[in-house]
């Protein structure tokens, strides 16, 4: 049962897939209404689809470039003799989070597209059956999401370790390296889907307002409006599409950070081979999905008059407090009672308690969000009170609800990192951001239910439906503004917690203790970081300016050269309105995503990883409070101005659409608009890509560090020695020779014949070509070490030529088949025999000096290995008692001596490394 648990994950996926499609095909099942109300809903349906594979071709093109770098870094094992444990296969990893990615927004998009309509037939019967129609929509989505993510990581993870098992004891370090390229696909397209779709809809949004509400004072989503379609079309694309990229993205990184720290814990007590805290993330977030499914069977409400708000509200605290009970039965089996990280000391108790505090974040959260943008609460109303007196004291309100918005969210975040750090370390951190992620299906299935709803409104009024219809349609989306906004500023808590998990990855990778802001390059990175995210909302905010601009012409247009449209005797051209955001979004969305992708390169390249540290603090800080303030701030003025649709009290007097109060809450609603839906919440995004992508080069820059004087402000000279297994460290050369000469072993006390166990020893080589290492493993075919032999080798070695591997088939191919390297047909076998054993008597790294005869190609040639013995062990295996001797060591050969290669960039030196053990039968 316990090796199973791995298979486990993937199985919780595939079960959300399935249960995804059963709803869906449910959806597929409903009354999609007349004809007219078909053929509008195929409009947005068509102009959804054209707006995805616009924005895939784009991003193909993206992804192949990326993916092509990636596979380069792959190949390199090695910088300025710093071992680095990835694999080229981190290019496939990323392309899959891509398509992964992509595929969670399509499965939203498609499955909107078709509930929208459903929806609005549905709410021509009852409230009840609308909430229900629309909620399984949003069903949908979430269990795609969460499914695929769940499916991806746990069945990649699994792969990997397959891949890679034969590097030992660094398999799961490289199977996690290389899985941080999934979670690098999934965040970079969520943040081109999540900046595009929200350019597409905003950019409708606006223009469609400006002209149709303001100037010709239609309603919103009148047929007339050119604009409409390519409105509802947004909605599709940018809070379905988009927001469905973005969730993936998010759910795999808050993972896969609880992943990269859980590698670091000593958990060997445990019944998972010591794999308990890598796994128990992927763990919850799957079970998190079956517990998802169980809330959502209380998303129920009776008739018109009841509270759908409530009704959402219950289903998902039902979904979190199961995930909680059930967290600590999973913990308390999983975890060994005691673990540390980093020195820091924590139980299996702890561990859960941490996951408690990562859930309370994420509801106090919720109910703050849903405070300040619900219609009726004093925020809102405030807004509403300063419209009375003009379009910019609303905008005024609406400023400064979004600021106010941010206090209580950055208490509760501050306290809920440390009473997590306090209970579990950093471990603690990451898992309360994964326990807060856990239900991420639920919530997602809350928020994608909005856009469903705003969508069916539309269709109701373009349809021309019974007022009772749009009353109905409009009751829904009020209330999905407002879980649109608390799904917003969830996922930018959790985002905090992730990244402070990556930062702590990274810090650990790139070889740096602390991020010194006393250090002038380091305090420049977080003044630079703390821009970031002003500079990408002020480029997004301003590309759905451009695009609005544009929109506006063209319905004037429509309106002044199209006679009989407000007659309704003329069709508008709605096509051209969907042209104008899709032209507009693919081309703005471009800057900011670079800006994301590129600027952790250029200054952890540059000016080396404890200035990208002070990067990624300062832009994560001023991240989380731009996107809860923008987010909120949106959503506020949103419900602020729907409010005015059954009519609001201002100075004892009712004021309804169409009002002046009215008109000045469409201007904040419309300058909310590219806050809430466009950059704010994009800026979650923002600061888990830059982490990751940071986390992603951290092996490359860990040691250089690069920039002036090296950056790196390194002021003691730092030496670290492996003694028998032991890792010492030490301030000076003098220091290390000492403690070495006091801990080496005597090869004396071995007498007899030890016969080398190939299935525990190996030999690893490295030769630099061009600038990095190419590594590879040789297995040893047999062998045996007898000092006392006075008549032959006191040291043989035979290796398995045919068993080369450099983790990439085509260059093992190469240097197998190739006659000019080591035409392994013929030459299948490779020896060292050694008849001399000298004790080496200046204090180094090794002991011992081993001369003998190196037999390669069939050329030998005389050779030096250096070595230590490592010590005796007794042990039993399969009823014999035995001596298990061991043994570490190197030499370096020119490849050439052996008729090895032919230049082309190889280096002439290749480093031999090999560790031995043989044993000995007790007599």
């Amino acid at each position: 049962m316990n090796d199973s648990v791995i298979y486990l994950v993937p199985l919780l996926g595939i079960v959300g897939l399935v249960v995804m499609a059963i709803k869906s095909a449910w959806v597929s099942k409903q009354d999609a209404g007349d004809k007219n109300m078909q053929e509008l809903a195929g409009y947005i349906a068509d102009g959804a689809m054209a707006f995805l594979k616009a924005e895939w071709k784009v991003l193909s093109i993206f992804v192949v470039f990326a993916a092509a770098l990636l596979a380069y870094s792959g190949t390199i094992h090695e910088v300025n003799g710093k071992e680095i444990h990835s694999s080229w296969i981190i290019s496939i990893a990323f392309i899959i989070g891509a398509v992964f990615s992509a595929t969670a927004g399509y499965i939203g998009m498609k499955v909107a597209t078709k509930a929208n309509v459903r929806t609005t037939q549905a709410a021509r019967t009852s409230l009840k059956q609308a909430l229900k129609v629309s909620f399984t929509g949003g069903t949908v989505m979430g269990l795609g999401v969460a499914g695929l993510a769940v499916l991806g990581l746990g069945g990649l993870f699994i792969a990997f370790l397959m891949i890679f098992a034969d590097l030992g004891e660094n398999t799961v370090k490289t199977a996690i390296e290389v899985l941080t390229g999934f979670s690098l696909g999934a965040e970079s397209i969520a943040l081109f889907a999540r900046v595009g779709g929200g350019i597409y809809t905003k950019a409708a949004d606006v223009g469609a307002d400006l002209v149709g509400k303001v100037e010709a004072g239609i309603p919103e989503d009148d047929v007339r409006n050119p604009a409409t379609i390519a409105d509802n079309v947004g909605d599709n694309v940018g809070d379905v599409a988009g927001m469905g990229a973005d969730l993936f993205g998010s759910y795999v990184a808050t993972i896969l950070a609880t992943m990269v720290l859980g590698q670091e814990i000593d958990a060997t007590a445990d019944k998972f081979n010591g794999m308990s805290p890598i796994l128990l993330p992927m763990v919850i977030c799957g079970l998190g999905i079956l517990f998802s499914i169980v809330g959502t069977w209380f998303v129920r409400i009776k008739d018109d008059k009841s509270n759908v708000q409530t009704a959402l509200n219950l289903g998902n605290w039902a979904s979190m407090l199961i995930t909680v009970i059930a967290s600590y039965f999973i913990v308390m089996w999983m975890l060994p009672e005691t673990l540390s990280l980093r020195g820091y000391e924590f139980t299996n108790l702890n561990v859960f308690l941490a996951i408690v505090v990562g859930t309370v974040v994420g509801a106090v959260m919720s109910i703050v969000t849903e405070y300040y943008t619900a219609m009726g609460k004093a925020p809102v109303l405030s807004i509403i009170q300063q419209s009375s007196t003009g379009h910019a004291t609303n905008i005024i309100g609406g400023l400064s609800v979004g600021m106010k918005s941010t206090v209580i969210p950055i208490l509760t975040l501050a306290a809920g990192i440390m009473a997590s750090y306090y209970f579990a370390g950093l471990y603690g951190v990451a898992i309360a951001a994964a326990g807060m992620m856990a239900t991420t299906a639920m919530q997602l299935a809350i928020d994608a239910f909005g856009p469903i709803a705003d969508n069916a409104g539309g269709i109701a009024e373009m349809s021309q439906l019974p007022p009772e219809v749009r009353e109905r349609t409009d009751n829904l989306d009020a209330v999905g503004n407002t879980t649109a906004a608390t799904g917003k500023g969830f996922a930018i808590a959790s985002a905090a917690l992730t990244s402070l998990a990556l930062f702590a990855a990274f810090v650990g990778i790139a070889g740096i203790d602390a991020i010194d802001i006393y250090k002038a390059p380091v305090l420049a990175g977080l003044f630079v970081g703390g821009m970031i995210p002003f500079i990408f909302s002020a480029l997004c905010i301003q590309a759905v300016g451009k695009a609005a601009m544009d929109m506006v012409q063209e319905v004037r247009r429509q309106f002044r050269e199209i006679p009989g449209i407000m007659e309704y005797k003329a069709k508008p051209e709605y096509e051209k309105c969907v042209a104008i955001s899709t032209k507009a979004s693919i081309r703005e969305m471009m800057m900011p995503g670079a800006i994301a992708l590129i600027t952790p390169l250029i200054v952890g390249f540059v000016f080396g990883p404890e200035v990208l540290g002070g990067l990624l603090a300062g832009v994560t800080v001023s991240g989380v409070l731009m996107g809860i303030f923008q987010s909120n701030a949106g959503g506020a003025w949103d419900n602020a101005k729907k409010s005015f649709e059954k009519g609001v009290l201002i100075n004892g007097e009712m004021f309804y659409k169409k009002s002046e109060p009215h008109k000045a809450s469409v201007t904040g609603d419309t300058v909310g608009d590219p806050f809430k839906d466009t950059s704010g919440p994009s800026m979650n995004i923002l600061i888990k890509l830059m982490s990751i992508v940071s986390l992603v080069i951290a092996p490359y820059i860990a040691v250089t560090g690069g920039g002036p004087e090296g950056s790196c402000c390194i002021k003691e000279e730092i030496i670290k020695c492996n003694i028998n297994g032991q890792e010492y460290t030490c301030t000076s050369k003098a220091q290390c020779d000492s403690i070495m000469t006091a801990n080496m072993k005597d090869i004396a006390e071995l007498k007899g014949n030890f016969i080398v166990d190939g299935a525990h020893s190996s030999v690893a080589f490295s030769v630099k070509h061009i600038v990095t290492d190419t590594r590879g493993t040789i297995n040893i075919d047999s062998g045996y070490v007898n000092l006392d032999n006075a008549n032959g080798p006191k040291i043989f070695i035979r290796l398995d030529m045919t068993s080369l591997n450099t983790q990439n088939s085509y260059r093992d191919g190469h240097l197998k088949d190739k006659s000019e390297f080591f035409d392994v047909a013929k030459n299948k076998k490779a020896m060292f025999e050694a008849s001399t054993i000298e004790k080496i008597s200046e204090p180094g790294k090794y002991s011992y000096l081993a001369k003998g005869k190196l037999t390669l190609k069939g050329v030998a040639k005389d050779i030096e290995l250096r070595f230590n013995y490592i010590g005796l062990s007794s042990q039993e295996w399969e009823g014999k008692k035995v001596d298990v001797a061991g043994f570490e060591g190197e030499t370096i050969i020119k490849r050439t001596d052996f008729g090895v290669g032919e230049g082309g960039g190889v280096g002439e030196d290749v480093k031999i490394e090999i560790t031995l053990e043989a044993s000995q039968e007790k007599k």
